[in-house]
């Protein structure tokens, strides 16, 4: 009986209309999903979503849970999705679309000519795009784990990811989700591992699957953070005019952490008097948007302070800018921060305000037991460094382990160099971003990198914290590439980190794992010079030697 009694209640409840088309001045059509509460005695203010995940028992959800908290839900399908006759392409009309949206939405008879936007991923990018031409009816964004197009997805400090390849196809392949391709685990890990195996250049990585993948070409096209992806957010001075409220989510161990606080930083940069409040704890992508956090993520037990519904937070933040509520109790400050392991938040005014010192900690060459060495925070007194040799035409090893799964309790990457702290004498919390330096001199032009920062607990087992994954020759700007020259020591700035709040115990020590990225899981840089997605392992020639000076660095912030 159930079903029939929610459907009839839900129809006592909202009026909805789920066959609107909404007109864009360049041509394009988008179809939206409308739903009022039946009990509203005036215009509304509108809860817009805007997305690419074409669900429509989910979005209709979305909308009447925004019409049960007393706002007018839209849901608005991008470009080509669902109703709409154009062709999917992601990302290249959302700064418009959106524009059109919420124009369309303000003059609505329902409408009181405010909307708030809110939505995780791909639909967190979306009320982003949004901002960089802001409509004056745009009150405020809600965006979880927010994506980037080119800093965060497809690439990672300008490294192409396979974790993105197939979600082109799940978009694309048809008005709503092709989940029988998208979720076909088997078929990506085969590609893979293929791919990696045929020493094929990445640009042919569809070639090696069978299937053309004319939007990572798209991508690929653009290896740099060039004008391309910067038309696609807001980008420098456009920050500066955005003059409305926003409250970020994301998570510790969301896969899209850089992007979502890359928008952060700049906002806070550009207007330094900008209201953006941000939350961040022990979540991954997922769990970061939900409305119940796991008790556990990825063998790591979460404090029970850690809980809170991203779904329920979101409503109370909408109602506080646009009805003038209360403000989320939660945002005490600008950056408010869940500390693993301690069971508090703790509330500060900035990024680097979480943290009272930096610890600066040295990579040296003195042995600090087997396949380890010592991580110091004194400059060694002579010059010295660590040789690694790293064949890039040798499949049978894969180097740079840098992925938390799991969280706790996973074996370090035993190709990489280890670097350990002496025991902590006192409970520190590390509370930020690691940066540094990692001073090398190479045989080749370019060298992808990665670093993993871990607790090493007393009784040995690793819990993995932060890392870092980057490109040497984009390090010092992703838009720009300046390639290193061989035999000539180079300074590669660490930048871009993942952030992380975690109380350890006197007794834990500090790690960290060094290593050239070479795997089935990005693309391989195998240092010529040219494009990387053009390089094969043809270009592998004499293996890659890399010598890790003793005078890298990590600057790590902490609290004692």
């Amino acid at each position: 009986m159930l079903p029939g009694l929610i459907a009839a209640e839900k129809e006592q409840r909202y009026e909805v209309a789920d066959d609107v088309l909404i007109h864009t001045p360049d041509g394009g059509t988008l179809s939206a999903l409308v739903v009022r509460p039946r009990s509203a005695q005036g215009p509304l203010p509108t809860a817009l979503l805007f997305t690419i995940y074409t669900d429509e028992t989910g979005n209709r959800q979305a909308a009447e849970t925004a019409a049960a908290h007393g706002y007018v839900g839209v849901v608005a399908d991008t470009r080509g999705k669902r109703l709409s006759p154009d062709p999917v392409e992601p990302y290249e009309h959302e700064v418009d679309d959106t524009y059109a949206v919420i124009d369309w939405t303000s003059r609505q008879p329902w409408s009181n000519g405010d909307v708030g936007m809110y939505g995780g991923s791909y639909s967190g990018y979306t009320a982003w795009a949004a901002t960089k031409r802001l409509h004056p009816a745009l009150k405020t964004i809600v965006a979880y784990v927010a994506a980037m197009p080119g800093l965060g997805l497809p690439m990672w400090n300008n490294v192409f990811l396979n974790a993105n390849y197939g979600w082109g196809f799940y978009v694309s392949n048809n008005k709503s989700l092709d989940n029988d391709v998208y979720r076909d685990p088997d078929r990506w890990d085969a590609l893979n591992n293929k791919w990696y195996a045929s020493g094929r250049p990445y640009r042919e990585i569809d070639k090696v699957d069978g299937t053309p993948n004319p939007l990572l070409q798209r991508w690929l096209d653009h290896p740099a953070y060039d004008s391309y992806w910067q038309a696609k957010a807001p980008y420098r001075q456009d920050y500066a005019r955005i003059d409305i409220p926003v409250l970020s989510i994301t998570g510790y161990y969301d896969d899209g952490q850089i992007s979502a606080l890359h928008y952060l930083t700049e906002h806070l940069k550009y207007n330094k008097n900008g209201e953006h409040y941000l939350i961040v704890g022990p979540y991954d992508h997922f769990s970061a948007q939900s409305r119940r956090k796991p008790r556990e993520l990825r063998g790591y037990t979460l404090d029970p302070v850690a809980q809170f519904d991203t779904q329920e937070l979101t409503f109370q933040w909408l109602d506080h800018v646009l009805r003038d509520g209360a403000r989320p109790a939660l945002l005490k400050d600008r950056v408010n921060y869940q500390v693993m392991g301690a069971n508090v938040w703790r509330h500060a005014r900035s990024l680097d305000a979480m943290s009272t010192e930096i610890l600066k900690l040295y990579l040296t060459n003195e042995p600090a037991g087997e396949k380890r060495f010592r991580l110091t925070g004194r400059l060694p007194a002579k010059s010295a460094s660590l040789e690694q040799v790293v064949d890039l035409a040798d499949r049978g090893a894969s180097h740079n382990d840098y992925y938390p799964a799991p969280i706790k309790g996973k074996e370090a990457s035993s190709t990489g160099l280890a670097f350990v702290s002496e025991p902590l004498d006192e409970p520190i919390s590390v509370n930020g971003m690691f940066s540094g330096a990692l001073n090398v001199t190479i045989n080749k032009r370019d060298v992808d990198l990665g670093a993993v920062l871990y607790e090493v607990q007393p009784d040995g087992t690793l819990l993995q914290l932060s890392y870092y994954l980057g490109r040497a020759s984009f390090a010092d700007n992703m838009s720009h590439r300046s390639l290193l020259k061989p035999g000539e020591k180079t300074s590669i700035e660490i930048k871009r980190s993942l952030l992380v709040s975690r109380q350890l115990q006197a007794g834990s020590r500090l790690m960290v794992v060094v290593d050239v990225n070479l795997n089935p899981y990005h693309q391989i840089n195998y240092g010529t010079g040219r494009d990387v997605s053009d390089e094969s392992i043809a270009d592998a020639e004499e293996p890659l030697e890399i010598a890790w000076h003793s005078d890298s660095y990590l600057e790590i912030p902490i609290s004692r």
